[in-house]
């Protein structure tokens, strides 16, 4: 459908358009789906400059974890152009000091020689218990290490500079959804249930049996939910 919206969608760390498949298909009668590329700047703003320069006219916009915290620094460079808004397993808050010193202990080891992606020992915090041994867990391996180690440190740093978004949650005036996995523990539900209502009539959805990745987990449940964002 050439007359269809854009639809601007957002990886995650360590991800790649494998994470959109599932919803560039199903989205396509509705929409005309453009992932970005979130691989090649060192700081949200860049990234965000990046991906409007991918996408022309206006745009819905959807954002999962690290592509949340750029679907909202587009939100502040072209507030105009974004015409719906979803964020998927994200949260508006800077990172702790904590956060920030696993991230610093992270960057070493990979400048080290010591990068492998996501392992299985990370899988836990990524997707469901029941799909650690299947091949799904295989493909979200596979994807870190297409990514690569050049495109992880340009994005732990600005995933750790980004600022805090929280402030500008009240002034989204667009259709929104959150959403999130019921069993993400990177960026639990509360963070979602936080955002959701601070946004003016945000819509929030929990995706039962899903971790931090449910585009691929339980891809028909956020399908179903982008569709219905699309169309409200």
């Amino acid at each position: 459908m050439n007359d269809a919206p854009a639809l601007l969608l957002l990886p995650g760390l360590l991800c790649d358009a494998r994470l959109w498949r599932d919803q560039v298909a199903a989205l396509a009668p509705l929409a005309r789906p453009v992932v970005a590329d979130l691989t090649q700047d060192d700081g949200v703003e860049a990234m965000a400059a990046r991906a409007l320069a991918a996408v022309e006219g206006d745009f819905a916009l959807v954002g999962l974890s690290m592509g949340g915290y750029v679907a909202l620094e587009i939100l502040r460079q072209a507030p105009g152009r974004v015409t719906r808004l979803a964020l998927l397993d994200t949260s508006a808050r800077p990172d702790t000091a904590e956060q920030t010193r696993r991230r610093r202990g992270l960057i070493s080891l990979s400048r080290s020689g010591q990068f492998r992606g996501v392992t299985p020992r990370l899988l836990p915090q990524l997707i469901h218990p029941s799909r650690l041994d299947t091949p799904l867990a295989e493909e979200v391996m596979a994807m870190a290490e297409r990514v690569g180690q050049e495109a992880f440190l340009r994005q732990q740093h600005a995933i750790m500079h980004r600022p805090d978004s929280r402030p500008n949650l009240a002034r989204i005036a667009v259709p929104t959804l959150v959403g999130v996995g019921a069993e993400d523990a990177l960026t639990p539900p509360h963070l979602a249930e936080e955002m959701a209502a601070m946004i003016p009539s945000a819509r929030l959805r929990r995706f039962a049996d899903a971790g931090h990745l449910p585009t691929m987990e339980t891809p028909e449940a956020v399908n179903a939910a982008l569709a219905a964002w699309l169309v409200a």
